[in-house]
Formats: structure tokens, sequence, C-alpha cells
């Protein structure tokens, strides 16, 4: 699309600046970086052109070809793009989406699936992936809160993530503190992070993410059930279906709202159609 005279321009140097000003009001990194990826694909999109009449046509050509909660994510990082850069008359509505009482099985991770993976990784030597699935499955942590995982905590059982303004304690199973001690000393780790990269670096969350998805075909899951984000939703529906405390859930996997506790409560469709067979209200 070619750039009308006069509008201004979606520059490298503003979308800096707009994640480093969504870093400094402590949103996750992940947040931080799909509003950037938004922003620079209308950017592509318009020819780094900002203006108010073009926002209507991107929505409309990214309803048409994503999934409603996929286009309200992009739309709330370039809603916020425009507010930060002083243009919000340029916002669009979101896409109203109807609450759901289901969520489709070909998405949602199960217990057997998840053992698959990680026998796999193991059998293949891929330890640290191993561990790291493990991990975020047995406490329910977001894949950017692996960092809070250090020797400090798994010797104390015990690790405070501070992410978002707000600071809460994850308790690390006893069998896991053992695994995570076990690996640390194999890898000569004697303090600090325990996941890292081969060269003593951060483990990043795309570097988790492709590393299990490379896992799918040997170990015969569907890849599109396969992403960090989805042993956290393994986490919190076995740890609900052996309390049954949604606001305890709550605090654990960080959530102020029980509203998005809730989302990760939901039943696939087959489960749905299950409950309402047993109802027997058909004569």
């Amino acid at each position: 699309m070619k750039q009308k005279k006069g509008m201004e321009l979606v520059t490298e140097r503003t979308v800096d600046g707009f994640r480093r000003e969504l870093l400094r009001r402590e949103y996750s990194h992940g947040t931080a970086e799909s509003y950037v990826r938004s922003i620079r694909a209308f950017a592509r999109w318009s020819g780094g052109a900002v203006d108010r009449g073009l926002v209507p046509t991107w929505k409309a050509r990214l309803t048409a070809q994503y999934a409603p909660a996929t286009v309200n994510a992009m739309l709330a990082g370039l809603n916020r793009f425009f507010d930060f850069s002083g243009r919000p008359e340029c916002r669009v509505k979101v896409l109203r989406l109807q609450r759901r009482s289901f969520r489709e099985a070909e998405r949602e991770l199960d217990r057997g699936e998840y053992r698959a993976l990680v026998r796999t990784a193991r059998t293949l030597g891929r330890e640290r992936l191993a561990l790291v699935m493990e991990t975020i499955c047995a406490t329910g942590i977001r894949v950017g809160e692996v960092p809070f995982i250090t020797v400090e905590a798994a010797c104390r059982g015990r690790t405070d993530v501070a992410l978002k303004g707000k600071v809460r304690t994850i308790f690390l199973p006893d069998r896991l503190c053992r695994r995570l001690l076990q690996y640390a000393r194999k890898q000569k780790i004697t303090s600090g992070e325990i996941f890292l990269t081969g060269g003593g670096k951060r483990l990043s969350r795309t570097q988790i993410w492709a590393e299990m998805k490379r896992l799918c075909r040997a170990a015969g899951v569907a890849a599109g059930k396969v992403f960090p984000h989805n042993l956290r939703h393994l986490f919190a529906r076995t740890f609900y279906r052996a309390c049954q405390d949604v606001v305890k859930l709550a605090d654990i996997l960080g959530h102020s709202s029980i509203e998005t506790t809730r989302i990760y409560l939901l039943t696939t469709g087959t489960e749905h159609l299950r409950q309402l067979e047993r109802l027997g209200l058909l004569c």
C-alpha cells in the first residue's frame, strides 16, 4: 500500500520506544513482543503509514483471515501503540466475542500426551527440555517465569515470582526439587538460574517453544497441542479436579480475575456433549 502524503510513519525507533514503555509498566516480555509483532504486521501492510482511515480496513482484513481471538489480540497491541504514539483517534473496537462454554479438543493437551512428550525428550537425550516441561506442568508457572527456577529455589522448595507488579510464592514439589538439583549438579550450576543454554545464557521462551515443537512427530502428539502455555492449562485442570477451589487456583496461577481462571477450566466440546447426554431430558 502506498503511503499518502502527510501521514505519520511507524518507525523502528517508535516501536522500540513502545516496547521499552511496556516493559517499564511491567508488561510481560511475551505480551510486549506480541504487541510489537502486531504493530510490525500493520506497518508492513500500510507501508509504515499511520492513518485513522486505514485501521478499519486492516481490521476487516484480519477478520477475514484469522480467528476472532487472534484478531482481538492483534488489535489490542495496535490500540496500545496508538495511545503511546499520541494517536488515540486511530483506535478501533475489538470484536465482540460470545463467551465459550467449552474448548476445542484438538487444542487441549491431555496427561497422556504430556507424558509422551516428556518421555520422548528423555529418550532423545534432551533432559533439559524434559525438566522444563515437568517444571511448568508441576507448578503452573508461565514460560516467562522459568528464570525464577534457581538452585536456591530448589533447595528451599519454593520461589518468589515477581511479575506484572505482583509477587507470588510458588511451591516446588520435593520430587521436582530433587530432579532440579541433580540436573544442576550435572551441569555444574552451583547457584542462580538452572535452565541455561550451552553458552550459559538464559533459556528464552522462543527456544522452549521451538524445542517442544520439534518433539511432536517423535512423540506422536499433534503440533497444534504442543506449546508451553498448554502445560499451564493442564496443571490448572488437574489442580482444580483435585481441590475444586477456583479462588486458590487463581492465586497460584497469578490471576487478578477469577474470570481468567475460568477460561483454563473449560471442558472440551466432547465432554460438554457427554454432560448434556447425561441430563436425560429427552422423552
